[in-house]
């Protein structure tokens, strides 16, 4: 598996002919839009410009099977579960949906736009553990980096890849995570059988 990071919450992963978006970054987006490819699945989180540009992971004859909400779905033997948690952004309220997904043996966890540190126990019931876990950490209106590392320890992943942030937040979150240390790579190419031993890992793509 290949994980890219492409700014905001925009991702893109690869594993042997299938390529996944997470949030693209839209046209009408303040923004930089970044990379435009074509992606097999692609998954918003959110209906806001910044998060649902499905219009940049299209590109030639590969149009992407939208997910743009709560719900179970199966595309290309993929099983992903779509969670619904309440966010707020500019004032506004949203919809904010928490995905769950498994390519190659590898569990991922996409927590989007979230808000809240602490999620109810019906949430936190529908997320396993996950290898990889992602997680907005310097947005100001969702979770600043104390809480986000708070609620990433307690979804027990191997892995944190932190999001939607800049060089305060993640020096912030770095230290709450007494992981100072750690340098950005460019992006993260792993095996499932290189996640045994590992707990609570923070790595840090750049974009």
């Amino acid at each position: 598996m290949i994980i890219t990071y492409l700014g905001k919450q925009f991702f893109k992963i690869g594993q042997g002919n299938l390529v996944v978006a997470f949030n693209p970054i839209s046209k009408d987006s303040k923004f930089s839009v970044g990379s435009r490819f074509g992606s097999d699945i692609a998954l918003s989180t959110i209906n806001h410009p910044d998060y649902n540009g499905f219009d940049m992971v299209s590109h030639g004859e590969t149009v992407p099977f939208e997910i743009k909400g709560p719900g179970d779905y199966e595309i290309k033997d993929i099983f992903i579960k779509g969670v619904m948690t309440n966010t707020e952004i500019g004032g506004k309220k949203y919809i904010n949906t928490i995905y769950s997904l498994s390519i190659e043996n590898i569990s991922l966890c996409f927590l989007g736009a979230v808000s809240d540190n602490k999620l109810s126990s019906s949430i936190r019931g529908q997320i396993e553990p996950p290898d990889i876990l992602f997680v907005p950490i310097g947005n100001n209106e969702l979770l600043d980096p104390i809480e986000a590392y708070k609620l990433a320890v307690t979804l027990e992943p191997k892995i944190i890849i932190p999001m939607d942030y800049d060089s305060s937040s993640l020096k912030s979150f770095l230290k709450e995570a007494g992981q100072e240390k750690v340098t950005s790579i460019e992006k993260l190419t792993i095996k499932a059988k290189e996640l045994i031993g590992r707990e609570g890992e923070v790595v840090v793509l750049s974009s």
